[in-house]
């Protein structure tokens, strides 16, 4: 089962991204492993999932989010499809 998240940065913004394993993911990324985008933005938060079957279908659903404008990746969080967290509405 593949997943595409959300993660917020330490400055605000978003960030989107696939993967397998979130939780090893988040790690990474808090590493200054995961991306040159989130390295410098650390700590991230994990603020959103969806649960998505395929490899092709996470990375169409990625590259769907990240065209999204900040205020629609936001309300995606908040009110989307998939998983939202109880803590989420406190980060955004």
């Amino acid at each position: 089962m593949w997943n595409v998240y959300i993660l917020k940065c330490n400055d605000g913004s978003l960030y989107t991204g696939i993967t397998t394993d979130i939780d090893k993911r988040l790690k990474v990324h808090n590493q200054g492993k995961g991306s040159r985008y989130t390295r410098t933005r650390r700590p991230v938060n994990l603020i959103y999932f969806e649960e998505i079957e395929t490899k092709g279908q996470a990375l169409k659903r990625e590259i769907e989010i990240k065209s999204f404008s900040l205020n629609n990746k936001l309300n995606l969080c908040k009110f989307g499809l998939g998983h939202r967290f109880s803590l989420a509405a406190k980060h955004i």
